[in-house]
């Protein structure tokens, strides 16, 4: 039987615990709160984070890391991103010669401008072939309660994303290989970004054309930094592109879209903060995905415009007029 090691008990990483449960795997979800991995272990739920939902009796949980990494065929990484590296830090030595390192994360690190398959790489020092990614339209809740998703399973080893294919594969979750990592990570990192300008746009009160605009400029935004660091174009059309892009700008159940409909409504940084339980990645990566930019020489003007209303205190109706005033061009430029 193939066993799995998931690392964080957030939505994401919960649900996709089950999924791999459900496709015949045996199951491991390590958390840093016992009290959690606890209520986990006795009611078979996770109340903080799915709370209702009953867990498949093939996922069990622990806090320690040592006990979950045993054994491992695969360790799924579903951590924030930016606290990868010092929690991967402490896990290498841990991690066994046949362990492959899934990444879930959609986030770009701060500092480095690193994806997240390559702090995997240089923290765990892995090759490139020990490392997948999965990225698409995968909201936690909806998969959790069993309705019909796909997503991306990336590697540059075919064989090894195929090998994961197989591991998570259900009747409600379908996923498809592909090599690009690089297209995945970045897709994935940046729609959370786009996101947080959508949920602005709708915080604001304003149509769905502005909000097809800032879907379609952003997707054009993501594949022009892309082609820049290698990627296949073909990516940023399909799941782990416009399909993540499509539900995250969409959906009331991004945090990222609700993030930014907070502020646009009018509420500080700090008080959306406040409010917003979970991890919105795009609040920190945004800074990230435009450092990337700035040291690729790509331009992103909503990326530039999502900084300047999160971090660098801009109004949104001025960063809004700044973007509308820019200079005409072709569209395909």
């Amino acid at each position: 039987m193939t066993r799995c090691a998931v690392f964080g008990t957030g939505s994401w990483g919960t649900a996709f615990a089950m999924v791999l449960a459900d496709a015949g795997c045996d199951v491991v979800l390590w958390g840093r709160r016992k009290e959690l991995v606890d209520a986990i272990d006795r009611t078979h739920e996770n109340p903080d984070y799915l709370p209702g939902i009953a867990l498949p009796a093939r996922v069990r949980a622990t806090t320690d890391a040592a006990e979950a990494l045993a054994g491992a065929d695969f360790a799924v990484l579903a951590v924030p991103s930016q606290t990868l590296r010092a929690n991967l830090a402490a896990w290498a030595p841990l991690i066994e010669p046949q362990t492959v390192l899934v990444s879930l994360m959609k986030g770009i690190e701060l500092g480095t401008a690193e994806r997240m398959s390559e702090v995997i790489q240089e923290v765990a020092g892995v090759g490139p072939e020990r490392v997948a990614v999965v990225s698409g339209p995968n909201l936690a809740m909806e998969i959790a309660r069993r309705q019909p998703a796909a997503s991306v399973v990336a590697c540059t080893d075919e064989a090894v994303a195929q090998r994961f294919q197989k591991a998570c594969h259900t009747p409600y979750f379908r996923p498809y290989t592909n090599t690009d990592v690089v297209g995945c990570e970045l897709g994935g990192a940046v729609k959370n970004v786009i996101g947080l300008a959508v949920g602005m746009a709708a915080g604001m009160g304003l149509g769905d054309n502005t909000k097809a605009t800032l879907i379609t400029r952003g997707l054009a935004e993501t594949t022009r930094l892309g082609l820049a660091l290698g990627a296949d174009a073909h990516t940023f059309a399909g799941l782990a592109g416009m399909g993540d892009l499509v539900a995250t700008c969409s959906s009331p159940l991004s945090r990222n879209n609700t993030f930014g409909m907070n502020l646009g409504r009018g509420m500080t940084l700090e008080e959306t903060v406040a409010a917003t339980k979970q991890t919105a990645e795009g609040v920190k990566s945004c800074e990230s995905v435009l450092d990337l930019a700035r040291r690729n020489g790509v331009d992103m003007p909503i990326v530039q415009a999502v900084v300047d209303v999160v971090h660098n205190g801009r109004p949104t109706q001025e960063v809004l007029a700044g973007l509308m005033a820019r200079s005409a061009k072709p569209e395909r430029r």
